[in-house]
């Protein structure tokens, strides 16, 4: 059969795209996939064969269960409430308001702060009676509470770093988007004798759709691969109940050299992301309309 040069040109435009996907993800991918059947070499004793044993030990494990449901419980809170925020941070920004701009910069400017430093930033916020939450409560009359070292307060208190900086991030995409929207619709929309909230829920959201699947796709990704704020605030503590599923992996594999067994775990969270990308895709593509 020939092959056209428009063909092979476009293939050829494409190669160095997917030799980096394949060297840099699927590759990384099916590797982890097979040393998961492995055991950890260890100083004297090479990997060998252990088949589905690192699976089993992973179905006994309580820390990886308590992990797993700590990380979907986080990805629950954070995900709604991180998009919620920042649709209406864009619809607020994306009106004629005195000083706009500096509201803009102003959401976004968590957005720009690594992770580390927003870590070491909240984790003074919320030192117990010196630290800035405690503050408040004193001066509401209000007791004090150690914030990270309370089982039941712990992972919330993650939840609230991680919804602070990426409501402005997301925040960008809707304000992109809204600003792609004719005003004439919405005049259009007013004249008919829709109310703003019909507006925004019959008009408004479908037109925004495109733009919720891709940041729905990315807070998906960003709730399952978070780890420095854990690492620097609680370390997974107290008594595991700020565990993600990432920050095990990482402990896992780099704190108790168990290599193999943190394969195991990378797989799990790789078929956890992959299914759930693939469910929303099916889910929102049907009410999505591309213009």
């Amino acid at each position: 059969m020939k092959v056209s040069l428009n063909a092979v040109y476009g293939w050829l435009l494409l190669l160095p795209a997917l030799v980096l996907l394949a060297a840099f993800t699927h590759y990384p991918a099916l590797a982890t996939l097979w040393h998961s059947f492995f055991s950890t070499p260890k100083a004297n004793r090479p990997a060998v064969f252990v088949g589905i044993d690192n699976y089993a030990a992973m179905r006994d494990d309580p820390v990886f269960w308590q992990a797993l449901w700590n990380n979907l419980l986080y990805a629950v809170v954070t995900i709604p409430v991180s998009v919620a925020i920042a649709l209406i941070m864009a619809l607020w920004v994306n009106r004629q308001l005195a000083g706009r701009s500096f509201l803009r910069m102003a959401y976004f400017t968590p957005t720009i702060l690594p992770m580390v430093a927003v870590a070491n930033i909240w984790l003074f916020f919320y030192t117990p009676q010196y630290g800035l939450v405690d503050q408040i409560a004193h001066f509401f009359n209000l007791p004090g509470l150690n914030w990270l070292g309370n089982k039941s307060t712990a992972l919330p208190a993650l939840m609230l770093v991680t919804i602070w900086k990426e409501a402005g991030f997301f925040m960008i995409f809707y304000l992109a988007a809204l600003q792609q929207i004719s005003p004439s619709l919405r005049e259009a929309a007013l004249l008919e004798g829709a109310s703003r909230w019909q507006y925004f829920w019959r008009i408004l959201v479908p037109l925004l759709m495109p733009t919720t699947l891709f940041v729905l796709i990315n807070a998906l990704i960003n709730a399952f691969r978070l780890v420095d704020h854990v690492l620097v605030m609680t370390k997974g503590g107290p008594d595991n109940a700020s565990t993600l599923l990432l920050f095990y992996i990482y402990e896992t594999g780099f704190s108790y050299w168990d290599t193999s067994y943190a394969a195991t775990l990378s797989v799990v969270l790789l078929l956890i992301l992959a299914l759930t990308a693939f469910l929303k895709f099916r889910w929102l593509d049907r009410r999505t309309h591309y213009q």
